[in-house]
C-alpha cells in the first residue's frame, strides 16, 4: 500500500503533500517537525509503516507533510503558528471531510489545539501526542545538546541526532532515522522552525477546548517534560491523560499496538486484539502500597477564592501532583475518586512516602494544603482502577490525617522503617469509620525534625 501524493493549497498559498488511507472515520495525522516529516519515505521504514497501516484499518488515515519538509513547499520561512494550522485547514477542506479526528505530537498539538478551538464543530475528537502549551517545545538532554550542530554541520547532526534519540547502538534504525531526517528538510529550516516554536504558547486556548480530549505520552520521551504533558491535560476540561511505558518521542518508537489500541478506544472503534494499554497494566493486583490524598477544606477555599479561581488552582496543583506521583515511582490512578482527590499506587512504601512528602510541599506551596494516608495490602485492579479492603482503609488513614499531615499505617512504618530520610511519630490508635479493628497511625516526619 504506497502512498498517493496529493496536494492542497493553504491561505497564503504554501502547497501541502498528503495522501489518504483506509476506510472508517477520518483521522488526520498531524507531522512530527521539525523531526522529520516525509510521507513518501515514511512508507518505506518498517517502524512508521507498521503504525500507519494499523491505524488505517481502524480509520481513513490522512498524513501530510509540513510546509518547508518533505513533499510540501519548502522554499517558505514562515513558521508560526497561523501557518501550522494553515497547513492543518488546507488539508481538511481538502479532503472533503465533514468532521474529524486530529492526531497533533509534539509542535503541532499547538495548532491541533488552536484548529479545535476555531473550528469544535469540525472536530469529532483531539489527539495530542507529547504535547505541552507553551515555552520551549524543543528536544531535551543529550538530544537537545546536538541542536548547535544543526546549521553547521547537517549530516553529523542528523547522525549524531539519531545516536543520542536511538542509544549509540541503534545500528540499522538509527541510520534509517538519520537518512530520514536528512531527507525531510534541511538545518537551515531546522533552526528557523526551533526558533518559531520557541515562541509559540496556547496555555491560553486549553480552558477553550470543548472537544472530546485524550492525551498521551511514554514515560521516558525526552522530547518533552511530563510535568509540561500533565499541566496541559489537567488545563483542558474532562481531558484523558495515557501513560505508556518507554521512551520514544514518537508514537511508532516503542508498542505500536499499545498506541492503536489506545487510540482506537478513545475514537470508539473496536480495539485490535491484544493486552491493554500499559497505563492501564501499570497497575497492580496483589499486593500494593496505596496513597490518597486530597484538598484540605476544599469548600471552604471554593468560597474565599471563587468558583472559577479555585479550579484553576485546583487544575495547576492536580498536575504538579501527578507529575510528583510519577517521577516518585508510583501510578495514579484514572478511575473516579470522590472529591478533590488522587489516588496512586506503588510497589515501594518508600516511594509512596517521598511522593507524598512531595506532595505535601505542593500544596502548601500552592495555598491548598492536602490530606495524605498510606496504607499497604492486597488490591484488585479493574480496568483503570484498584479495588478492596485495602483501598477503603488507605482512604480512612487519609481522612484521619490534619491538614498538611501524611499518616501511615503501622503496615507502612514497618516497612519503611529502615529507609533513610523520614522518621515516624506515634499518634496512637485509631477507630476508623467502616473499619472493624482500631488501627494504630504514624505520622511521617523528616528525620532529625523535632
Amino acid at each position: 500500500m504506497e502512498p498517493r501524493i496529493q496536494y492542497a493549497k493553504t491561505s497564503d498559498g504554501v502547497n501541502i503533500a498528503y495522501c489518504v488511507h483506509g476506510t472508517g472515520p477520518p483521522l488526520i495525522y498531524m507531522p512530527f517537525v521539525p523531526v522529520f516529516s516525509h510521507i513518501q519515505m515514511e512508507w518505506q521504514i518498517p517502524e512508521t509503516r507498521a503504525l500507519y497501516e494499523a491505524l488505517a484499518e481502524q480509520t481513513t488515515l490522512a498524513r501530510y507533510d509540513s510546509r518547508g519538509m518533505g513533499l510540501s513547499q519548502r522554499d517558505v520561512r514562515e513558521f508560526s503558528l497561523a501557518s501550522l494550522v494553515s497547513d492543518l485547514e488546507a488539508v481538511i477542506d481538502e479532503s472533503g471531510f465533514d468532521k474529524v479526528a486530529i492526531l497533533g505530537q509534539a509542535n503541532t498539538g499547538p495548532a491541533a489545539i488552536t484548529y479545535a478551538v476555531k473550528n469544535p464543530e469540525r472536530v469529532s475528537h483531539l489527539l495530542l501526542w507529547s504535547t505541552v502549551a507553551g515555552g520551549d517545545h524543543g528536544p531535551a538532554g543529550s538530544v537537545r545538546t546536538t541542536r548547535i550542530l544543526a546549521d553547521k554541520d547537517w549530516k553529523l547532526f542528523t547522525e549524531t541526532w539519531a545516536h543520542a534519540a536511538f542509544g549509540w547502538s541503534g545500528g540499522d534504525q538509527s541510520r534509517r532515522f538519520a537518512e530520514l531526517r536528512r531527507e525531510s528538510t534541511s538545518g537551515e529550516t531546522t533552526v528557523a522552525m526551533w526558533n518559531a516554536f520557541d515562541q509559540i504558547d496556547v496555555t491560553d486556548l486549553l480552558a477553550q477546548v470543548s472537544v472530546s480530549t485524550l492525551v498521551i505520552h511514554r514515560r521516558l520521551n525526552p522530547h518533552a517534560s511530563l510535568e509540561g504533558v500533565t499541566s496541559l491535560a489537567a488545563g483542558i476540561k474532562d481531558a484523558r491523560l495515557v501513560l505508556l511505558e518507554g521512551g520514544g518521542g514518537a508514537p511508532f518508537f516503542g508498542s505500536v499496538g499499545d498506541v492503536v489500541r489506545t487510540v482506537a478506544q478513545f475514537l470508539g472503534l473496536e480495539a485490535p486484539d491484544g493486552p491493554t494499554p500499559p497505563a492501564d497494566q501499570s497497575l497492580p493486583s496483589g499486593t500494593a502500597i496505596i496513597l490518597f490524598l486530597d484538598i484540605a477544606g476544599s469548600m471552604e477555599l471554593t468560597t474565599k477564592l471563587g468558583d472559577a479561581a479555585y479550579r484553576e488552582k485546583e487544575r495547576e496543583l492536580d498536575a504538579s501532583l501527578r507529575s510528583a506521583i510519577t517521577e516518585a515511582g508510583g501510578t495514579p490512578v484514572e478511575g473516579k475518586v470522590l472529591g478533590d482527590g488522587i489516588m496512586a499506587v506503588f510497589t515501594l512504601a518508600r516511594q509512596a512516602i517521598d511522593a507524598a512528602q512531595h506532595c505535601r510541599d505542593l500544596g502548601n506551596e500552592a495555598g491548598l494544603p492536602l490530606h495524605l494516608g498510606i496504607h499497604a495490602g492486597d488490591v484488585v485492579r479493574e480496568g483503570n482502577n484498584v479495588h478492596g479492603g485495602a483501598v477503603q482503609l488507605a482512604a480512612r488513614v487519609q481522612g484521619a490525617a490534619a491538614p498538611g499531615e501524611i499518616l501511615v499505617s503501622d503496615i507502612v512504618r514497618g516497612l519503611a522503617r529502615t529507609s533513610a530520610g523520614a522518621a515516624f511519630e506515634d499518634r496512637g490508635e485509631h477507630v476508623l469509620k467502616g473499619i472493624d479493628e482500631p488501627q494504630r497511625l504514624f505520622a511521617v516526619r523528616a528525620e532529625g525534625s523535632s
